[in-house]
């Protein structure tokens, strides 16, 4: 069978999350796809736990890297599809028709990317809401002046055009990737409103020090690719969507 995408996880001691999402790509309708883990040399039960997955084409690479980007870096030079998917580690598919739905948009026309809604899931796989920031139904590269308006899971890219991610960006190198890849774009396909990807959101994945760190990266490439000026303004402009996102995150939390 054609290998339409290249699913691509990025590991390091993701024993304790990696399950449901093998189970949903394992779930999946449609067998066109080459599953790639790039582990960072784990020492808990993650390649364990792939190896038993039942998923299959499976190619495992495990050895230390320079990080979350120098890995995905690794999948992208290891990938054959022609679509590449980066699924995290406890991220999973919203549905079991999800490949076959981006299959069948794929062959409904010359599309470099293939983009959708993203929700959010808990540790316990619940929904607990929509992601704060919704793809949009036209999608150019202009679109992330205002954000990264799709998630990168549920950002799926021609390999053809995509680039190596920049590793200059410790940790928003995904944001200025996406930017790359949609000036490289001829053709961006949406999926329309069910959404594609379960993230898992963990309340105390990132640290502050880090979130801080990442907003810093993301202003200075909102500068490189859409100008310092009209960058401030925006983010003036961003002001009551911060705060309003962290009165969610305060919710969420209490839940």
């Amino acid at each position: 069978m054609e290998r339409l995408f290249s699913i691509i996880t990025v590991t390091y001691n993701a024993g304790g999350v990696i399950s449901p999402t093998l189970e949903s790509i394992k779930r999946q309708s449609f067998g066109g796809y080459e599953y790639i883990v790039v582990d960072g040399a784990s020492d808990d039960d993650t390649l364990a736990r792939v190896k038993t997955s039942g998923i299959e084409p499976l190619h495992i690479v495990s050895e230390p890297d320079r990080g979350l980007y120098d890995a995905m870096n690794k999948g992208i030079k290891l990938a054959r599809g022609e679509y590449l998917i980066f699924l995290n580690a406890g991220d999973a598919f919203a549905g079991d028709d999800v490949l076959s739905r981006l299959a069948d948009k794929a062959r409904s026309g010359n599309f470099d990317i293939l983009y959708g809604q993203t929700r959010l899931v808990d540790a316990d796989r619940r929904v607990i809401g929509a992601r704060h920031l919704t793809a949009p139904e036209h999608l150019t590269a202009d679109s992330f002046k205002r954000g990264m308006l799709v998630c990168h899971q549920a950002f799926i890219v021609r390999r053809g055009i995509a680039p190596q991610f920049d590793l200059r960006y410790r940790f928003s190198a995904d944001y200025e990737w996406c930017i790359r890849c949609l000036r490289q774009s001829h053709g961006n396909g949406y999926l329309g409103e069910n959404p594609i990807i379960d993230f898992l959101t963990i309340a105390a994945g990132t640290t502050e020090r880090n979130h801080r760190a990442s907003l810093k990266e993301r202003f200075d490439i909102m500068c490189r690719y859409y100008g310092t000026l009209p960058t401030i303004a925006r983010h003036l402009s961003f002001i009551p969507r911060y705060f309003r996102e962290k009165r969610r995150k305060k919710g969420y939390c209490k839940k």
